[in-house]
């Protein structure tokens, strides 16, 4: 084949899911034991389980002639792409991963990847956000990504320490209650 019609990139993100964050260049990528445990657990049960499956249905469909037309082959083939895509992104996500136990932190009083952070605003609301690597982040469950803007904020601050976080409308305030650090499930 021609090299004009393969794809040639150096960029780590080619498998990158839509809505998937990235990896800062040349950041590791920070993830709690459990965090990573996940990442494996879904590989395994993609690379164990489901292609298997989808693999038999394509070899099955495959063998009944017209590939054209054939729902089962076309959709089978699809969905192959789609597992060998996180696959690969998976495998990119671990290999580069460098795993930080929360509670193993011995600077307990400064905010550090893994730190469960309770702080107020400006608004005198009292909010709690524990910082998590990139695959784990979840605003529902309070859990914020170590390259999210109010995570940078408040990195390396101290309980009653007062820190600035910029945001579309200014400035806003945040002062730290209290720093924990916890197991993430």
């Amino acid at each position: 084949m021609s090299k004009a019609f393969t794809k040639e990139s150096d960029h780590d993100d080619d498998d990158l899911p839509e809505g998937a964050t990235p990896i800062p260049k040349g950041s590791p990528n920070y993830i709690t034991p459990k965090g990573l445990e996940k990442l494996r657990a879904e590989l395994n049960q993609l690379a164990r389980v489901e292609r298997p499956k989808v693999v038999e249905t394509v070899s099955w469909a495959a063998g009944n002639g017209d590939r054209s037309e054939n729902g089962d082959y076309i959709y089978g083939k699809k969905r192959l792409r789609e597992i060998d895509r996180r696959l690969r992104f998976l495998t990119k996500r671990i290999e580069a991963a460098r795993v930080v136990d929360p509670t193993a932190q011995t600077n307990k009083d400064q905010v550090f990847f893994g730190a469960t952070v309770t702080y107020a605003n400006s608004r005198d609301e009292e909010k709690t956000v524990t910082i998590v690597g990139i695959d784990e982040a979840d605003l529902e469950k309070g859990r914020i990504s170590w390259i999210a803007p109010i995570a940078r904020a408040l990195m390396k601050a101290y309980e009653g320490d007062v820190v600035q976080l910029r945001i579309p409308g200014g400035v806003e305030t945040l002062e730290i209650i209290e720093i924990a650090y916890i197991a993430v499930d």
